[in-house]
């Protein structure tokens, strides 16, 4: 299809680092103008290294940049000027930044009474909501930190994931606020946070604790709900995780590995009789499964139907044939494939239809648009002012 679903949709996205940008590639990905609203150097995510790096080249497809000083009376005229033309605000800076800037919601909503404002934030309404929160630092509170690791060494998860659950939450109120508008004619303030959505992703821990004595044990010392559910190694000095989460898998899996004995062993027949015998049968299950290659295993639990994975690293992922990437040029010139939006809907296709933008890719085109000449234009870069 020529249109996306939120196609004739315009978002100013004053955003740095993940959470903000994720809510905004998400808003792009489905069809929305996103324009990311940066200074004339460009956004500090830009210039990130280490476990950064990726972050401005994956969450800037499908938008442009708008590249001005936000501080000067020029900038705010331009993007006071700006609002009035959009549907989405979305921002991701520390508390009492944007009213500071003169873009707080209350000023915004001003200038245009339709339009949604999503907020991002380390913390909701409470006394913690003046805080300055990081991805790590919530999931050192919340508890995520903690289940992860092994007892006593609590582990951040290996990707900035409460920032992108966060930015998902506020996506999720976006579209909920574009329905309400549908009725009320108005827009909305919304606010997602990092701490409440790792105290969501903890819920189920959470209810497990209301049910039990003593402490939630971390992911590392649990007890499976499954008899078999690990990593294995192979024949070849690999490894394979393989789950057996049912009776009829464990029928399968003896078929698969040719363990008839195992199949008929009444005291194997169920998946709580099989915890009990763990101590007996899970040195076996890894004796056996070591005489197998990798490959082997693979090709057996598949024709069985059985849950496996290779362990896998994010660079085995650019060859994955499940997976359909998308061809993207970054920033400074490399060709590469990164994941699209994990979503099917109908014929559209989620891909993509701008390479993530040099610094200022839609500055003349925007201002134009509002008005300013080819001369006002240069005047303001000249100044220092616009890029």
């Amino acid at each position: 299809m020529s249109s996306l679903p939120l196609s004739g949709l315009r978002v100013l996205e004053f955003t740095h680092a993940v959470m903000g940008p994720t809510a905004g590639l998400l808003l792009a990905d489905l069809g929305a103008e996103v324009i990311h609203i940066e200074p004339p150097e460009g956004d500090a995510t830009r210039r990130l290294k280490g476990f950064g790096t990726g972050y401005f080249p994956f969450y800037s497809r499908n938008k442009q940049s708008l590249a001005v000083d936000a501080k000067s009376d020029e900038g705010k005229a331009i993007i006071h000027k700006l609002v009035p033309t959009a549907d989405i605000f979305v921002e991701n800076f520390g508390p009492g930044t944007m009213e500071r800037l003169g873009f707080g919601y209350d000023a915004i909503q001003a200038l245009n009474e339709r339009l949604i404002y999503l907020s991002l934030k380390g913390f909701l309404s409470g006394p913690y909501e003046q805080r300055t929160a990081l991805d790590e630092v919530v999931q050192m509170m919340g508890g995520l930190a903690y289940m992860t690791g092994p007892p006593g060494q609590p582990l951040r998860a290996g990707t900035s994931i409460i920032d992108i659950g966060g930015g998902m939450f506020g996506i999720i109120g976006v579209l909920t606020a574009l329905y309400n508008r549908q009725q009320t004619g108005k827009g909305i303030h919304i606010k997602a946070s990092l701490f409440e959505t790792t105290a969501f992703f903890m819920g189920q821990h959470m209810a497990y604790s209301a049910l039990i004595d003593g402490p939630v044990p971390p992911m590392p010392a649990r007890v499976s709900a499954w008899s078999i559910y690990r990593i294995f190694e192979t024949e070849d000095g690999e490894s394979i995780f393989v789950g057996v989460t049912s009776d009829r898998h464990w029928q399968r899996f003896c078929e698969a590995f040719e363990r008839p004995d195992w199949a008929a062993d009444a005291s194997l027949a169920t998946n709580n009789a099989r915890i009990d015998a763990a101590d007996r049968l899970l040195p076996a299950v890894e004796a056996h499964l070591k005489t197998y290659t990798k490959q082997e295993i693979i090709e057996r639990c598949e024709a069985a139907r059985l849950p496996f994975a290779p362990i896998a690293q994010p660079e085995d992922l650019f060859d994955d044939p499940q997976l359909n990437l998308v061809p993207t040029t970054l920033p400074d010139g490399t060709a590469t494939t990164l994941p699209r939006v994990p979503l099917e809907m109908g014929d559209y296709d989620f891909g993509l239809r701008h390479h993530p933008p040099q610094i200022g890719s839609a500055t003349d085109a925007l201002l134009a648009e509002l008005g300013y000449s080819v001369s006002d234009i240069q005047q303001l870069k000249d100044a220092g002012k616009l890029a």
